[in-house]
C-alpha cells in the first residue's frame, strides 16, 4: 500500500511511518525542511517538503496514495478538509489523530471516577470544541465515500521508533525535574491518565490502515496510572527525592495553560474496546510504571 502520512518528522509520525515502512508499506512523509526530508530519507521514507497549509499539495499527495494517516496537527481544520477532498470517493482510508485530553476535566491535580467509552463520550469543554468538532468531520467523510476513522491516543510512553523525538507529556516532568533538581506534579497528581507505549500505538496505525470500517471512533490505551505514580517512577529513576505536589499557577508558568491544565493537570480516564474487537489489536509493551523502571533514559 502507497501511504501517506502528515507529520512524519514528528514522534508519533516518524514511527508510524519507519513502521510502516518495516511492514511493508512504501511511505510518503510530509516534513517541513529539507534538513527534516534528508532524515527521512535515511530511513527509506520518501519525503514531501511543505506544510499543513498547503492544500494543493495535500490533496494532490492524497489522491496519489491507497491510504491516508494525519499524525500532524490534531487541531488544523483545513489540512483534515484537503485531505478528505483528496480521498473523497475512493473507498480509501484516512487515519487522523486526536488525544484524549478531549475528555479531560481541567481537575488541577484531582482525580476523578469518571471513565468514558468511545460510544459515551461527554460533552468537550470549550477548550476542546473545536478538536472535537474535527473529530467529527473526520468520522462524517464515511458519508462521502472515504474509509476514515479517528485515533485518539492516550498518554504515550516509550521511544520513537523513528527520527530521534521525545513524547509530549513525560518529558516535560523529566526536563522540569532536571532544571530545578526537583520532580514535580501538578496539585496533588491524583489526576489519572490512561497510557499506551509508542510500539503499541504504531501497531494498531497499520491495522487500522488495513482494515478498519469505515466512520469509526477508537481510544487507543492500555491502563492508566495517576501522574503522582508516574512522576515517583521518574524521580526514583533520577535519583531525586519523592515528587512534589505544585499549585496550578506555577505550572501554568512552566508549561503553559494548555499542557499544565489538559496534558498533566487533567484527568484523562479512557477504555478502548474498538480496536481489540474489530482489529484484532493486542498490546504487548510493558505498563508506564515498569517501562519508567527498566527503559527509561
Amino acid at each position: 500500500m502507497k501511504v501517506f502520512v502528515t507529520g512524519a518528522a514528528g514522534y508519533i509520525g516518524s514511527s508510524i511511518a519507519t513502521h510502516l515502512k518495516h511492514t511493508g508499506h512504501e511511505v510518503t512523509g510530509l516534513v517541513r525542511s529539507d534538513e527534516q526530508a534528508a532524515a527521512l530519507r535515511e530511513l527509506g521514507i520518501t519525503p514531501v517538503v511543505g506544510t499543513l497549509d498547503d492544500r494543493a499539495l495535500l490533496i494532490a499527495q492524497t489522491s496519489a496514495a491507497d491510504g491516508v494517516v494525519n499524525a500532524a496537527s490534531s487541531d488544523h481544520r483545513g489540512a483534515v478538509e484537503a485531505l478528505i477532498e483528496g480521498l473523497k470517493g475512493s473507498g480509501k482510508p484516512l487515519l487522523h489523530t486526536s488525544g484524549s485530553s478531549l475528555v479531560g476535566d481541567n481537575s488541577k491535580g484531582e482525580g476523578t471516577d469518571a471513565v468514558y467509552h468511545e460510544d459515551t463520550l461527554p460533552a468537550p469543554t470549550p477548550d476542546k470544541a473545536a478538536r472535537v468538532a474535527i473529530d467529527a468531520l473526520v468520522l462524517g467523510a464515511a458519508e462521502q465515500g472515504v474509509r476514515s476513522a479517528v485515533l485518539c491516543n492516550t498518554l504515550i510512553y516509550g521511544h520513537s521508533l523513528g527520527l530521534p523525538r521525545e513524547s509530549v507529556q513525560l518529558p516535560r516532568l523529566i526536563r522540569q525535574a532536571k532544571k530545578s533538581g526537583v520532580m514535580r506534579h501538578v496539585g496533588r497528581g491524583r489526576n489519572i491518565w490512561s497510557n499506551v507505549h509508542i510500539r503499541d500505538v504504531v501497531e494498531l496505525y497499520r491495522l487500522a490502515l488495513e482494515g478498519t470500517p469505515a466512520g469509526m471512533f477508537y481510544f487507543v490505551e492500555n491502563g492508566e496510572a495517576s501522574f503522582a505514580e508516574m512522576a515517583n517512577a521518574l524521580a526514583h529513576q533520577l535519583g531525586l527525592d519523592a515528587s512534589h505536589d505544585w499549585p496550578i499557577e506555577a505550572a501554568i508558568e512552566e508549561w503553559g495553560y494548555e499542557m499544565a491544565s489538559y496534558g498533566l493537570g487533567s484527568n484523562s480516564r479512557v477504555r478502548g474496546e474498538r480496536a481489540r474487537r474489530l482489529l484484532g489489536w493486542k498490546p504487548e509493551a510493558p505498563d508506564v510504571l515498569n517501562w519508567i523502571k527498566t527503559d527509561i533514559r
